[in-house]
């Protein structure tokens, strides 16, 4: 009798080959803040105000908002909001939402999604009916007239599809900040106490030594105490230590609510300028250009003319560049902080009152 066999897929192994699709893209946010709009109501049908021109992905592009509607069909029942397509190569696909964000940054629920191809250089895309006037109100009734268009865009490049080689290692994520986020947390090896306020910090000499030429010279430079066993740090917040310290073993800025609001963020610019830590100082820069508002500009001036960060001085003048807004600023106690504290500073803001429009 004959003897059945069986081959194995391991004496045969079946051929494999793979691919994959690509598509790049690129993202981008801009925000289009509106104030007083009240003001632009009665403005007519197909009127409209536009952001200034921003670019993603080497495309132009602003956001078009008519306060009385698009056309008299809309008049007095919706505000109407389009992105336009300004400049770059024709037939460019995007993915875009508008969202109206509150005085305090946060989102709220009138928001749109959208998928377009822009096939010619002014071309645009959007809601007749973006928004309805009576949630309308109820939004500026508690901004004090005031709103922001967020616009989150997304440039969809061509997909292309290559061959993947099994030959490929994948190489995994650098992870090197996590290393020393659990150096800061496990303590092991830690060297050098700081005491802020009633808490107490550990940490490593070497690691902010090689972060802060300010650390540096403290702990090893001639004047050092080598007997020192605690380090007194005066007029600073625990949390603002806190955030100075992961900061330097991260290089990121620890996930907390707390520090999204306008005085932790005014103080952890201050502690980074005194430690000279640059990109800390530009990161809470940026952050406060995001939040100058009425209650808010004066002080950020006095900031920003104090510790000579030259852009966020830049931003708070432009935003008090407006007769309407500087009388409302006028009457804050921020303003007469800033009186007080650098009056040099109000000639600057004249000037920049004064000047002519497009300066």
């Amino acid at each position: 009798m004959g003897k059945n066999s069986t081959t194995s897929s391991v004496d045969n192994p079946i051929p494999k080959t793979s691919s994959r699709c690509l598509t790049k893209y690129a993202t981008s946010t801009h925000d289009f803040e509106v104030i007083r709009f009240s003001l632009l109501e009665g403005m007519g049908a197909g009127k409209f105000v536009s952001s200034s021109t921003f670019t993603v992905g080497g495309y132009g592009w602003n956001i078009m908002m008519y306060p009385d509607g698009w056309s008299e069909e809309h008049k007095d029942a919706y505000m109407s909001a389009f992105l336009c397509f300004c400049s770059g190569t024709t037939g460019v696909k995007v993915k875009f939402t508008l969202s109206l964000l509150q005085k305090d940054g946060k989102v709220s629920n009138l928001k749109k999604r959208a998928t377009h191809t822009f096939q010619s250089v002014g071309g645009y895309w959007g809601w007749s009916t973006f928004v309805e006037k009576p949630k309308l109100q109820e939004l500026l009734s508690r901004n004090d007239d005031c709103f922001t268009i967020r616009c989150v865009l997304t440039i969809l490049k061509e997909p292309r599809t290559e061959d993947v080689s099994t030959a490929i290692v994948p190489v995994p994520k650098s992870n090197l900040h996590k290393h020393f986020a659990s150096m800061l947390k496990d303590g092991d090896g830690m060297d050098v106490t700081f005491s802020v306020g009633d808490q107490l910090f550990n940490a490593h000499r070497c690691v902010l030594a090689a972060r802060s030429s300010v650390f540096k010279a403290e702990l090893f430079g001639q004047m050092k105490e080598t007997t020192i066993k605690c380090i007194k740090i005066d007029d600073m917040e625990p949390a603002i230590f806190e955030a100075l310290l992961h900061f330097i073993y991260t290089d990121s800025l620890p996930r907390s609510s707390e520090l999204d609001q306008n005085g932790a963020l005014q103080h952890l610019l201050v502690a980074a300028d005194r430690y000279g830590l640059d990109r800390l100082k530009a990161i809470s820069e940026v952050k406060l250009c995001q939040r100058i508002d009425v209650q808010t500009v004066a002080t950020t001036l006095a900031l920003a003319e104090q510790h000579n960060s030259v852009q966020l001085k830049h931003a708070c003048l432009g935003y008090l560049s407006s007769l309407d807004v500087l009388r409302v600023v006028k009457e804050t106690d921020g303003f007469k902080h800033l009186t007080a504290s650098c009056p040099s500073i109000i000639m600057d803001i004249l000037d920049k009152v004064a000047a002519p429009s497009g300066v």
